[in-house]
């Protein structure tokens, strides 16, 4: 009984750390560039955690493409 009561405020404490990160250094960046959270043992957390930076990244990547061709399109105009 004692290790699950212990193994449950770990958890609490990394959740709540986890919050705390948020709030201090952003959503965004506090997934990106602070940590990867490997002390949080939720396979759950992970797969969320993992699925956000594709979404990201696939985001930045479609806002970077558009810029690139949106930039041809405007250079051939003017040409």
């Amino acid at each position: 009984m004692n290790e699950e009561l212990d193994n449950l405020e770990k958890q609490l404490e990394d959740f709540e750390h986890l919050k705390i990160r948020i709030r201090q250094e952003g959503f965004h960046y506090c997934f990106k560039h602070y940590s990867s959270f490997k002390e949080i043992e939720d396979e759950e957390f992970h797969k969320f955690r993992k699925e956000y930076m594709e979404d990201a990244d696939r985001l930045e990547n479609y806002i970077n493409t558009k810029i690139f061709e949106i930039q041809e399109k405007i250079d051939k105009i003017e040409e």
